[in-house]
């Protein structure tokens, strides 16, 4: 993968974390200019990482959704089924990278869509069984090793486009 390529993919999860209230406006910024720095460039993009962290919360909502179409990529709408799953998605991309551990990762997921979320489902039934590990006969090395399995199967999900009228939302 380029590094185009991966700030892409950063600069995507960052904005789906976003409109689903788990990052700052301030972390897309800095997305943006990431990917500047990567070599991704358009007008939009400029413009949104130009933006300070003062400016942050009030212009990414406007800035982020053009930015994103114009490299082709996808703006969830705040509060979307696909907006959720594209963060939980996200998630797992930085569990597996190790910026979160199992256990955060699955009791983030639980606490955000306990389990209504048919994607997370799995997840929220493991972050129980963390509760309940000195019960039974599991240990956290295997509950781990399942959550990191969920991980990957949901980090190498395809992520489901969002139509254009979805955008004026």
């Amino acid at each position: 993968m380029t590094s185009t390529e991966a700030a892409a993919i950063a600069l995507q999860d960052h904005a789906a974390l976003w409109s689903m209230g788990e990052i700052r406006a301030s972390d897309v910024v800095d997305a943006a200019c990431g990917a500047l720095v990567a070599g991704l460039d358009t007008p939009g993009l400029r413009i949104l990482a130009a933006c300070t962290r003062a400016e942050a919360d009030y212009d990414v909502p406007y800035l982020l959704p053009a930015a994103l179409v114009e490299l082709g990529l996808t703006f969830y709408p705040v509060g979307s089924e696909t907006g959720q799953e594209a963060a939980v998605r996200a998630l797992a991309r930085r569990m597996l990278a190790g910026e979160l551990t199992p256990r955060e990762f699955t009791f983030r997921v639980h606490q955000r869509h306990g389990h209504e979320l048919a994607l997370t489902e799995r997840l929220a039934a493991l972050d129980d069984e963390y509760d309940i590990l000195e019960y039974g006969d599991r240990t956290v090395d295997q509950v781990d090793a399942e959550v990191a399995a969920e991980g990957r199967r949901l980090a190498a999900h395809p992520a489901v486009a969002v139509e254009p009228a979805d955008l004026r939302s």
